[in-house]
């Protein structure tokens, strides 16, 4: 019995190495899609204070 022990173990513990990559590669992609989301929100809010900084010169500049 210590053979067949021994492969159940070793296959138990290939299971767990397995199922934690699994677990590691799933986080790893969310953490690049938050990071990715983040960029994107700064890029949209940096376009957003443009449109405005150049809205607001164009009106002081009509006052001139």
């Amino acid at each position: 019995m210590g053979l067949l022990d021994d492969a159940k173990d070793a296959a138990e513990a290939t299971g767990k190495k397995v199922g934690e990559f699994v677990d590691d590669t799933k986080e790893r992609a969310s953490d690049k899609v938050d990071e990715m989301k983040a960029d994107a929100d700064v890029k949209r809010a940096e376009s957003e204070r443009d449109a405005t900084k150049a809205k607001n010169e164009y009106k002081e500049s009509l006052r001139d």
